[in-house]
C-alpha cells in the first residue's frame, strides 16, 4: 500500500530495516481516517497514540480556561503528531488535536511502542532522533517568537508550510504565530501592497 510506503520511508531515512521488521511494525499500526473539524484527542483524555499523518492536516492546540487557542504545531502529510509529554508518561492531555480537513492517519499505542522497542531495539534510535529533531523544531520557534518580528515569522510560516496554507483558517495562523487575526490581515495586506508597489 501507497500509505504504508510512505511510513516506511519516513522510518528509513534514520534507520534500516528487514522485511520481517517491517511486517511486524505495520502489524501493530491501526488507520483511522478522520471527518474535518474531528478531535483525535481532546484535553484531559489519556493520551494513548502517536499519529504518523498519511493525508491531510492536524493541529495540535491549547485552550484556557476562557477559550482561548493558541496552536502549539500543525502536523502535514509524512510527520508524527501527539502530545508528546502526556503520551510518554500516560497523563491526561495538555492538548487537543483536530483534523483541519479530512484526514488519514496511522495510529501506534504506547504499550505497542514499549513491545516495539523489545524486540526491534533500532526503533528506540528511531524515536530518539525523532524527538531530539521535535524539542530542536520547538527551541529554534522559541527563538524565532523572541527575536523575529510578526512579519518574519509569518514569512517562515509560509515556508514551512507552503501548500497547507490554503486550508489553515487565519485564525489559526494567528493563534500559532502569537499574534491576532487582525494583525495578520494588516501583514497579509501589506505584503499584497509590496507586491505590487
Amino acid at each position: 500500500m501507497e500509505e504504508e510506503l510512505l511510513i516506511i520511508k519516513n522510518i528509513s531515512r534514520h534507520i534500516s530495516l528487514t522485511n520481517q521488521e517491517k511486517s511486524y511494525f505495520l502489524s501493530l499500526l491501526k488507520q483511522k481516517k478522520i471527518a474535518k473539524k474531528e478531535l483525535i484527542l481532546q484535553h484531559q483524555q489519556v493520551c494513548k497514540e502517536i499519529n504518523f499523518v498519511q493525508s491531510g492536516i492536524l493541529r495540535a492546540f491549547h485552550m484556557d480556561a476562557s477559550g482561548k487557542e493558541s496552536t502549539i504545531m500543525f502536523a502535514i502529510s509524512d510527520w508524527w503528531i501527539t502530545d508528546m509529554y502526556c503520551f510518554i508518561n500516560q497523563k491526561p492531555a495538555m492538548l487537543n488535536i483536530e483534523a483541519l480537513e479530512e484526514s488519514c492517519i496511522l495510529q501506534l499505542q504506547k504499550d505497542d511502542l514499549d513491545q516495539l522497542y523489545l524486540n526491534v531495539p533500532k526503533f528506540e534510535r528511531f524515536f530518539r532522533i525523532m524527538m531530539q529533531n521535535a524539542y530542536i523544531r520547538e527551541q529554534l520557534r522559541t527563538i524565532e517568537n523572541l527575536s523575529l518580528s510578526a512579519e518574519e515569522r509569518y514569512y517562515n510560516f509560509l515556508r514551512k508550510y507552503p501548500e497547507a496554507v490554503k486550508q489553515i483558517k487565519q485564525k489559526q495562523i494567528a493563534s500559532y504565530l502569537g499574534i491576532t487575526p487582525e494583525f495578520l490581515s494588516l501583514i497579509k495586506s501589506n505584503k499584497q501592497k509590496n507586491r505590487f508597489s
